[in-house]
């Protein structure tokens, strides 16, 4: 078995053959284009055992992530850090591209259990739609944030007390007031940010009822869990990439982070936190674990339970993450066995 190590970059892609024992046996770099990967698929051809290892990197392999499991290989997605691990423990000094592909084919090869990728529409339309309201809600922060200071210079009444500023009435009826000042660059200036903190609400709302739309259908049973609303269900939906990926609920703990890492030599058995893996998946876990020790009575006995054999207060919450997992692991895979019939997102919705 060959592994085909993948350093990926905007407008290139370096490819390096190793054999098991992690020796190159040969390199190309080819355009970041269709055409390009046409080449690199001819090229590979001359290993009729092979696997590819791509770094990840949403925005630069993604392409030929898709063009190479349609044409039928099997790939794996290898996290940065892995690689970068590979790449300090090599005799090779320097860093070049054929340098990173080699650490990637290494890292594959370290670690064979790695998920294999696959192409999952649905999820990815799910993960496109959270992320671009994500950055909506952020960009509509700042905005309020530099607004706020806007309205201590013209007049502080103006701004609202005790109301949200992401509420479509209290941004029309502050931008009516602002159009009663006298006129002014600061004022022109404090308007078109109200107008726009108003589109981008409204264009978040419209978001959220598509991604409720979308995910109702697919994800029933991980809806029914406590503390996990649309939102939720689709960034979980749009990280994991297909729950088929992973064979155990440890696979999918190990994946997001939630599986604790042993910190202990001799008589002090201690786990501290794993910071790498999955964080947008994590962070999801997360919210979903503070919302159930909050208001759920089996995780509130659990986080007790934990806390009293002597847990501090972000072990037991460790604990919980960790219990969750196998939970959403169940769902997840409940929900991928019904026949789904959802309907496909729109690309104005996806954009």
């Amino acid at each position: 078995m060959v592994v085909l190590g993948v350093d990926p970059h905007k407008k290139t892609h370096t490819v390096v053959a190793a054999d098991q024992t992690g020796r190159q046996l040969a390199t190309i770099t080819v355009q970041a284009t269709t055409a390009g990967h046409l080449k690199v698929l001819r090229w590979a051809a001359r290993y009729p055992q092979r696997r590819w290892a791509l770094e990840d990197g949403r925005h630069v392999c993604g392409r030929l992530l898709r063009d190479l499991i349609a044409g039928g290989e099997q790939v794996t997605c290898v996290p940065a850090k892995l690689m970068a691990g590979a790449r300090a423990g090599a005799r090779t000094r320097g860093k070049s591209d054929p340098i990173d592909a080699l650490a990637v084919a290494r890292a594959a090869l370290r670690e064979p259990d790695l998920p294999a990728a696959h192409l999952d529409q649905q999820c990815l339309d799910l993960r496109l739609l959270v992320d671009h309201r994500e950055h909506l809600v952020a960009e509509r922060t700042r905005n309020i944030n530099r607004l706020r200071w806007d309205l201590v210079d013209l007049d502080p009444d103006l701004e609202p007390t005790g109301q949200k500023m992401t509420t479509q009435k209290v941004l029309r009826e502050l931008i009516d007031h602002l159009e009663l000042l006298a006129v002014s660059v600061r004022r022109e200036l404090a308007i078109e940010k109200a107008r726009r903190i108003l589109a981008d609400t409204i264009r978040i709302n419209e978001l959220e009822r598509d991604i409720t739309r979308t995910i109702t259908p697919l994800a029933p049973t991980l809806l029914a869990l406590f503390g996990v609303a649309a939102l939720t269900a689709a960034k979980l939906m749009g990280e994991v990439a297909g729950i088929e990926r992973f064979p155990t609920p440890a696979k999918l703990a190990n994946h997001a982070g939630t599986a604790c890492i042993p910190v202990w030599s001799g008589n002090s058995e201690k786990h501290r936190l794993n910071r790498g893996a999955n964080r947008q998946l994590n962070c999801a876990v997360h919210r979903i674990a503070i919302t159930q020790v909050r208001h759920h009575p089996p995780a509130q006995a659990l986080f007790a339970r934990r806390r009293a054999t002597g847990d501090t207060k972000a072990g037991a919450y460790r604990v919980v993450k960790r219990h969750l997992i196998d939970v959403i692991y169940r769902a997840m895979r409940t929900d991928a066995q019904r026949p789904s019939a959802a309907s496909p997102v729109s690309h104005a919705s996806a954009a």
